[in-house]
């Protein structure tokens, strides 16, 4: 691994670093970096702190929320700003705020409610107010969704707040909704959302359920490639290499001069992919940087 400078401490170092021969790692989380607990295995966490402690960037573009992103994050000293929710946001970790945010604009803000309406459809809401995430749901209609708000309340401590109708809700500036449901529910949603011009909507499978589909509805200007470029001008990087596993991470493989997918990855996204490595299971992401970066 080259080793020209000291890793920086603190974001406003890594921005002043040279201009030349820089490169920004991104992985996705679920089904990519992290195993079929949902955790790091101690060998990626090493490993991802033996390479930034040796000058190498790494950062993650995730549907998650900070909620769950940043406490799965917590023993690694990840040294660039993360990718949250498909790229709608930005969240510098050391400085605890976010610095890019696209909002949902009100004539799609007002399309989604209607299509909620209109197929019976719960959803989580999430606003930025005062520079904090919330999340609004109107009910919890299906075993997903109730799952999905369990399980983040359990290990996270996520905080959900209820609300009889998003469109009467104060919530500040909307971002993002989520639905979890079958496939022919989110397909209809889908279907009556993505017209909208400034609407963009991301369909895939969840991985820990076969069964069920995520759809994350946010605005058309927010993608993880557009997240990810934006890293890449901000931080000046010459080179971005990623890695994925499903079809929300796509648009990330759109930014990237390099992009790897995990065996584990659905065919659409490995057949698109420079090259294919070893499975989330097999710490994939993390032996192909031990033997591609500590050992360049």
């Amino acid at each position: 691994m080259r080793r020209k400078r000291d890793a920086p401490s603190e974001y406003a170092s890594w921005k002043d670093k040279p201009m030349s021969d820089n490169v920004l790692y991104i992985s996705d989380l679920d089904g990519t970096l992290l195993n079929a607990n949902a955790e790091l295995s101690e060998y990626t966490i090493n490993t991802l702190n033996e390479i930034i402690s040796g000058g190498g960037f790494f950062t993650v573009a995730t549907a998650r929320s900070a909620a769950s992103a940043i406490p799965m994050l917590e023993r690694v000293n990840i040294n660039i700003p993360i990718i949250l929710m498909n790229g709608v946001l930005v969240y510098d970790i050391a400085a605890k705020k976010y610095i890019r945010k696209e909002y949902l604009t009100d004539s799609a803000i007002e399309r989604i409610l209607g299509a909620l309406k209109t197929c019976g459809q719960g959803a989580f809401m999430y606003s930025i107010k005062d520079d904090t995430l919330y999340t609004y749901y109107e009910k919890l209609d299906s075993d997903a969704m109730r799952e999905f708000y369990e399980s983040r309340v359990e290990l996270y401590g996520k905080r959900f707040d209820k609300t009889d109708d998003f469109g009467g809700t104060d919530v500040g500036e909307v971002v993002y909704f989520t639905i979890i449901d079958t496939y022919e529910r989110v397909c209809r949603m889908h279907d009556l959302v993505t017209a909208h011009p400034t609407i963009r909507a991301e369909m895939y499978s969840d991985i820990y359920s076969e069964d069920m589909w995520y759809l994350e509805i946010f605005s058309h200007t927010a993608s993880k490639q557009t997240a990810a470029e934006f890293l890449r001008k901000y931080g000046k990087f010459d080179k971005l290499v990623g890695f994925g596993d499903n079809l929300n991470d796509i648009p990330l493989m759109r930014a990237c001069d390099e992009f790897y997918a995990v065996q584990n990855a659905k065919d659409a996204v490995k057949d698109c992919a420079t090259a294919v490595i070893a499975s989330n299971e097999q710490d994939g992401v993390a032996r192909w940087l031990a033997e591609n970066v500590m050992h360049s």
